[in-house]
């Protein structure tokens, strides 16, 4: 399991009263999170309650309907393109179904980011890209396939690799684990850890998989009611009395959901 960010260090991402709605239908209310550098945040809840549409919102692909965001210190509501684009080179994302594009291999897939913003010249970029792929644990032959010929949890290193391409300082995973096998999801818990030994950088993880939150999160967010219900560590959560949060931690049996080995 991460441990716990230095709570003094300046955070990465402030969320102050966020409001967000589509038309009558109000997702976040006057929503409140800080996430501290380095630290692995994930962002649970159940289904409708946000967690997606705050992941957006915080990489800019939206804007809420009030309230600030603060991404390392800066207030995105007043920024230009040319200084939008500068604050994104800064973080990478890890889409829920890879976001690669099929008509390319997977070794030019992780390249792009490369290609778009750095200087480098075709030949180094391929070599940085295959090592990405290395380091996430694919075989050397998996950069010359397309997306749609690798599995699926072949296919989430591959979107983890692209998303590494630039080392970023700040990290977006969304649903990184669904969709795969017990197997493959323990493999990707195993990743994470590992990338953020790696690299140091701050983690964001929207999921509905409690044993990876059991596993790599420092603090998690459970977000309801359009707010953020509470925030803590898994195991302040599981023992967190407000009914939404309670019930999101025992599963349909009512019995508290497994902790890793040593967590208590």
């Amino acid at each position: 399991m991460s441990q716990p960010a230095d709570p003094d260090s300046a955070p990465v991402i402030e969320l102050q009263q966020i409001g967000t709605r589509f038309g009558a239908h109000t997702v976040h209310e006057g929503l409140d999170l800080t996430v501290r550098r380095g630290e692995i945040l994930g962002l649970a809840g159940g289904s409708g309650a946000g967690k997606s549409v705050l992941l957006r919102e915080m990489i800019l692909l939206q804007r809420p309907s009030a309230g600030h965001i603060r991404l390392f210190g800066q207030d995105v509501a007043g920024l230009d393109p040319a200084q939008a684009l500068t604050l994104r080179r800064r973080w990478g994302v890890m889409f829920q179904r890879g976001g690669l594009f099929s008509a390319l291999t997977v070794r030019a897939n992780v390249g792009l980011p490369l290609r778009e913003h750095s200087g480098l010249d075709d030949a180094l970029i391929d070599e940085i890209a295959e090592w990405k792929l290395a380091l996430t644990g694919l075989p050397p032959d998996a950069g010359l396939k397309l997306p749609g010929e690798l599995s699926g949890g072949m296919l989430k290193r591959a979107a983890l690799a692209r998303a590494i391409a630039l080392d970023p300082e700040l990290l977006f995973l969304d649903e990184p684990t669904s969709g795969l096998d017990p197997a493959s999801s323990a493999g990707v818990d195993e990743l994470i850890v590992r990338t953020h030994a790696l690299y140091g950088p701050t983690i964001v993880i929207v999921t509905h998989d409690l044993d990876l939150l059991w596993q790599v999160s420092s603090r998690v967010a459970v977000l309801g009611e359009g707010r953020v219900l509470a925030l803590g560590t898994m195991d302040e959560l599981s023992r967190n009395g407000h009914p939404i949060v309670s019930a999101y931690f025992t599963d349909r049996r009512g019995a508290p959901r497994r902790t890793p080995q040593g967590a208590g």
